[in-house]
């Protein structure tokens, strides 16, 4: 289909369309205060030019500006300015269509049509299919006179396919009607429609005025004054000149003011939604962390990859925590290093000295970790819901979905008799809240959880299922050296809090949502977050 453009133009136009001035920021009469320095002139050439017209239906603005030998821009910026001072002039917008030629257009008017210019050059003996692609015209033209039986092809012909003419001659329709339009012809609808589907015809929409004199209408462009300066109160000359009266109903430029991020709209529905399903928020102020409750407590051994500097962050000042939980951190070593309640642990000789090593947290299950010991310290145990949102840190490599620097959303129940149906049910109560509809479950491996699972939801704009959150049930290496009784199970789900962010607002690249190539304009613009609509 052939591209629409936009100009100014042809009057007579049976459309009419009334014009109203521009709004202006408050204090001012709502329309442009001054000319540029040549409008004046053009202003007032055109005021004299209508008030010599005898056409009742006034001016054309097109007419005008040739008349006057002016651009037609420059015309309109004039009639604007009249229409700031009043009823000086009317002015009615007015708009039309009409077909031009295109740039191809012009050159087929010029050389005819490429069918009819391969035809022309194709000899009585004709060519090779090979030598008559590069005749003028080329493979359209070919394939235009195939389609209209005007050459055949003998692919049988001796030294390969070779194109001879059908007929004897042709009419170059296309030209023909191409110079209809540029005498100003009409076409019927079916060749014009074909001409603009060869990009040979453009649909121009046109715009202009229809000037008439207004009630207040004079050769003489007055403008009003828009300052009170210190030179008009000390020569009094204030008292004669004309003021444009203030609009105190116009509006003002908005302010400026602060704009959440998608991130933190997405934060706060995901709260409001753990809040309505009744989970208590945990306290997760500290970024730092030892390994102790970033991995020992939850039962990862300290050869495991994840705890390499290639995978975590560890802080040089300070390097160590000043001391871990008596009793408790005892407890976690026996069962890393000899087993216990059930299991026979990892078999290896567990380091204090690793397990004081500070780090920036991978996750926000060491805070979870850090809430079961507390729920275990109490006198008779009580069912607990809870969930925390906040940062995390990893040495990832950066990609398109994955961040050194995110957020993690984390809930997990603890309850007597939990199994995984329960996980799954709430996984899927929790995720229809937020909007996502379209889960898989992949059975996973986890160090503290035992069964695990990965959680894939369909993304849109990547055409393509991606991880969205694990989940699992929380070991009993876990749990029971912590003091919880044997029959409390705990089940547990974690997602970053970008993905879903991602999904929601449709966006590709991480990189886009969090760090310096993120367009502040998409945070202004940035509908509220409804993850249930």
């Amino acid at each position: 289909m052939a591209p629409s453009t936009t100009g100014t133009g042809l009057c007579a136009t049976p459309k009419m369309a009334d014009t109203q001035p521009p709004s202006s920021p408050s204090g001012t009469s709502g329309v442009p205060g001054s000319l540029p320095a040549m409008a004046p002139s053009v202003a007032e050439r055109l005021l004299e030019r209508l008030d010599q017209t005898a056409a009742p239906d006034g001016l054309c603005s097109l007419e005008a500006a040739a008349q006057l030998g002016v651009d037609h821009q420059t015309l309109v910026g004039a009639v604007k300015s009249l229409q700031a001072l009043g009823e000086v002039i009317e002015a009615e917008a007015r708009t039309a269509t009409r077909w031009e030629l295109s740039a191809e257009g012009e050159e087929v008017l010029r050389d005819g049509s490429p069918e009819v210019r391969l035809f022309r050059s194709l000899p009585e003996e004709g060519l090779p299919q090979a030598e008559a692609m590069k005749l003028p015209g080329g493979s359209l033209g070919f394939s235009k006179a195939m389609a209209n039986k005007w050459v055949r092809l003998d692919k049988g012909a001796a030294g390969g396919p070779r194109v001879f003419r059908a007929v004897p001659s042709v009419q170059d329709t296309v030209q023909e009607h191409l110079g209809q339009v540029r005498a100003g012809g009409a076409l019927p609808e079916r060749e014009r429609s074909e001409l603009k589907r060869r990009k040979l015809l453009l649909e121009v929409t046109l715009k202009s005025f229809w000037i008439r004199k207004g009630s207040a209408f004079s050769t003489a462009v007055a403008r009003p004054e828009t300052e009170l300066t210190p030179e008009m109160i000390a020569t009094g000359s204030w008292r004669r000149l004309p003021f444009k009266p203030y609009n105190f109903s116009s509006l003002g430029l908005p302010p400026a003011c602060g704009h959440l991020h998608p991130l933190l709209k997405v934060r706060s529905e995901l709260r409001q939604i753990f809040l309505e399903m009744g989970f208590t928020e945990m306290p997760t102020d500290n970024f730092v962390e030892s390994s102790f409750w970033n991995f020992d407590a939850l039962f990862q051994p300290q050869q495991h990859p994840a705890r390499d500097q290639h995978d975590t962050f560890f802080l040089l000042d300070p390097a160590e925590a000043p001391q871990l939980p008596p009793g408790y951190s005892s407890k976690v070593k026996k069962v890393h290093s000899q087993g216990g309640y059930g299991s026979q642990g990892y078999r290896y000789e567990w380091k204090v000295e690793e397990a004081k090593k500070n780090l920036l947290r991978t996750h926000t299950t060491s805070a979870s970790a850090r809430a079961l010991f507390q729920l275990a310290r109490q006198e008779k145990f009580s069912p607990v819901k809870y969930f925390s949102i906040d940062r995390v840190f990893r040495n990832e490599s950066l990609d398109a979905t994955h961040l050194a620097e995110f957020h993690q959303v984390e809930g997990l129940v603890a309850d007597r008799g939990l199994t995984l149906g329960h996980l799954m049910g709430i996984l899927r109560q929790f995720f229809t809240k937020l909007g996502i509809s379209q889960l898989r479950f992949k059975p996973a491996y986890n160090p503290y959880t035992e069964p695990s699972m990965e959680v894939f939801s369909y993304h849109e704009g990547l055409k393509k299922w991606v991880e969205v959150g694990n989940s699992g049930v929380f070991r009993p290496e876990l749990l029971l050296p912590m003091g919880l009784p044997e029959n409390v199970s705990v089940i547990a789900w974690g997602l970053s809090l970008e993905r879903p962010t991602m999904i929601k607002y449709g966006i590709n690249n991480i990189r886009e949502l969090v760090g310096h190539r993120v367009n502040l304009q998409m945070v202004y613009d940035s509908p509220v977050c409804r993850l249930d609509a």
